[in-house]
């Protein structure tokens, strides 16, 4: 595989033999999570890299093209994955060779437009939506986020941590700044601590400098942080979140967000038959 210009986002079949491997070094499966931070980790890819958003986001550049990458694994018999979001490596990725890797790829694009050829001679022709992870309910949702105004997203985030449990939720942020900024306690039991929180609406990712300038903002004023974000965290990031001798900041993405979302029923409900079925109440966002 070719290196990358520092400003440059690798393309999908760049990602398709470090996607290969970085599984197999987590032990041989990953949720999509640990794939994106493991890829990144192994590649060194820049925090400018990982910032670039996928069109108007919320998801970035990396994550569009790794979604793909998985997806030509999959179909290249070198991944499979579960209902639950696992990915695993299979028995022949275990074994192949970066050459034989080139030539299952050029085999699997020969047959996938073969199969579009066939396709488009139909009667009938189904449309082909392409790597189903890259427009999902969560999109949908983070797309309605995105464009919600900054008071309803305000009001919607103080809605959601009274949910999770905080009590004496106060809402420190100015109108307009794309965010929220708050001081709430948290209880767990018998106990409770203040929580220092901060939400923001980012169409690509937070980078390790947003973590450091939230941390100066929270000193003195609560004894744990939380930042949330409708985008994604940088490696550096993450680390910065953890920094030893720093006081800890929990970290909340995107997709972490749509599942508290969707576990305290806001705007989002499913149905459960054979397979659970996510739908979106749009009118829940145009009326809170």
């Amino acid at each position: 595989m070719r290196l990358m210009a520092d400003s440059s986002v690798p393309s999908y079949y760049d990602l398709l033999w470090p996607t290969l491997q970085a599984v197999i070094d987590l032990g041989g499966s990953a949720r999509l999570n640990e794939i994106v931070q493991a890829v990144i980790e192994r590649e060194c890819y820049s925090e400018e890299q990982q910032a670039v958003p996928h069109g108007d986001g919320p998801q970035t550049e990396i994550e569009y093209r790794l979604a793909w990458a998985r997806t030509y694994l999959k179909g290249m018999g070198l991944f499979e994955n579960s209902a639950r979001g696992v990915w695993a490596v299979t028995d022949a990725g275990r074994h192949v060779e970066l050459d034989g890797l080139r030539d299952l790829h050029a085999e699997y694009t020969r047959q996938t437009r073969e199969r579009s050829r066939r396709r488009k001679l139909d009667e009938t022709p189904s449309e082909d939506g392409g790597d189903d992870e890259t427009r999902d309910w969560k999109d949908e949702l983070l797309d309605l986020l995105l464009k919600a105004p900054p008071d309803r997203f305000e009001r919607l985030a103080r809605r959601l941590l009274r949910e999770a449990g905080f009590i004496n939720t106060t809402v420190t942020g100015k109108s307009g700044d794309g965010g929220i900024d708050g001081l709430g306690t948290y209880r767990v039991s018998l106990i409770s601590f203040n929580v220092f929180f901060q939400c923001k609406r980012y169409a690509g990712s937070v980078g390790s400098s947003a973590v450091r300038d939230f941390r100066g903002a929270m000193t003195g004023r609560g004894d744990k942080g939380l930042l949330i974000t409708t985008g994604t965290f940088t490696g550096e990031a993450k680390l910065e979140a953890t920094r030893d001798g720093a006081p800890p900041i929990d970290l909340i993405d995107g997709d972490a967000l749509c599942d508290l979302l969707k576990e305290y029923d806001l705007g989002v409900s499913t149905k459960l038959r054979q397979v659970e079925e996510v739908q979106l109440a749009p009118e829940f966002f145009d009326e809170i």
